[in-house]
């Protein structure tokens, strides 16, 4: 398995980290994902464990805490062995204290999350969302706290705009606090907008992606294809009005070169999918999730071996949209690129 830095922090995780939303499920969203209990689940860790993926994911939202004691139980006895992520600042109730990254909320949050992981410490503990009611300087203050009192270790963001992750940024650095070293985002061959802001803000603040949702929720397992109907047993039945919405003409183009990359590589079309991200700039780890361990060994299929760059640019031109503005016409103006050279080139 390859380590990665994350971002500038001293932290190294693996290239493909295990997503523990499976764990425990519940509810039309978790429920459609998984729900695997602890005697599977402790199997699922041996073989990630195993295999050198050592950073499992979850947050305090999956099927309402179930998937952090589903994941707290299935590593118990070789924690040391672990890298555990988890989240929290999405509602996790009604009450107007049961949301946000107050410290009221957080410091709630993270002795939950401590109990039902079963654990003394959280390595990597990222809010799920920017709160813009509670002030960011706030908000680091109990980060700081908590990292000080060795409740968690280091700290993240995920799915902020680029103007909340800078913002956070900039008030770390003038407040000394302890910054923010991953950003858990969403990314994949049908979901490329990361690229436009956020990647180049990670690039030149040394902030390390998460990815979550590799195969763009679910539409790059290889049971997709042109004029063909969605699987019965796929779960975009039940989750296809929670995830980020695909044009089907634009799915269909990509898994067209997707299958000639498979015919070429004799790799599967998750595997290749999960292979174009592991080389993308800014990308430390990516976070896979799987039902059974047939999901789980197809998913570590992905390393090991690397696509060529002309099947990467045949992929890139597939996956490929006009940026929105502001970004779109800079990419158009004669010069520009001598000024601001393109992140995917570097």
């Amino acid at each position: 398995m390859e380590h990665r830095r994350l971002g500038r922090s001293g932290l190294h995780v693996p290239a493909l980290s295990f997503g523990a939303g499976t764990f425990g499920g519940s509810g039309p969203l978790f429920g459609a994902w998984g729900d695997t209990g602890v005697a599977e689940a402790r199997r699922m860790v041996d073989i990630a464990l195993d295999a050198g993926m050592s950073m499992f994911d979850t947050a305090d939202v999956y099927s309402d805490g179930a998937s952090e004691e589903v994941l707290g139980a299935a590593l118990k006895g070789r924690r040391d062995k672990a890298l555990i992520s988890t989240k929290a600042g999405l509602p996790i109730g009604e009450g107007p204290g049961d949301a946000g990254a107050s410290r009221a909320h957080l410091v709630r949050a993270v002795e939950a999350a401590l109990r039902r992981l079963d654990t003394d410490y959280i390595d990597l503990f990222q809010l799920h969302a920017f709160d813009a009611r509670t002030p960011v300087e706030e908000t680091l203050s109990v980060l700081d706290d908590l990292v000080r009192a060795g409740k968690i270790r280091y700290t993240g963001a995920s799915n902020y705009a680029g103007w909340q992750l800078q913002k956070s940024l900039d008030a770390a650095d003038r407040l000394g606090r302890q910054r923010f070293a991953a950003h858990q985002v969403y990314y994949s061959l049908v979901g490329r907008d990361y690229e436009w802001e956020l990647m180049p803000l990670g690039v030149d603040q040394g902030v390390g992606a998460l990815v979550w949702s590799p195969l763009g929720w679910g539409r790059l397992t290889g049971k997709i294809r042109r004029g063909s109907p969605v699987p019965d047993g796929s779960r975009l039945h039940q989750t296809a009005q929670f995830g980020p919405p695909v044009e089907d003409e634009a799915l269909y183009r990509i898994v067209d070169v997707l299958d000639e990359v498979a015919a070429e590589t004799g790799c599967t079309v998750p595997q290749i999918a999960l292979n174009w991200l592991l080389r993308r700039p800014t990308v430390a780890s990516v976070i896979v999730g799987a039902r059974n361990e047939e999901q789980l060994r197809q998913n570590l299929g992905a390393l090991g071996w690397e696509l060529d760059a002309d099947q990467i640019a045949r992929l890139d031109k597939a996956s490929a949209k006009t940026a929105p503005y502001p970004y779109y016409p800079y990419e158009r103006q004669e010069g520009f690129a001598r000024l601001n050279p393109p992140v995917i080139a570097a």
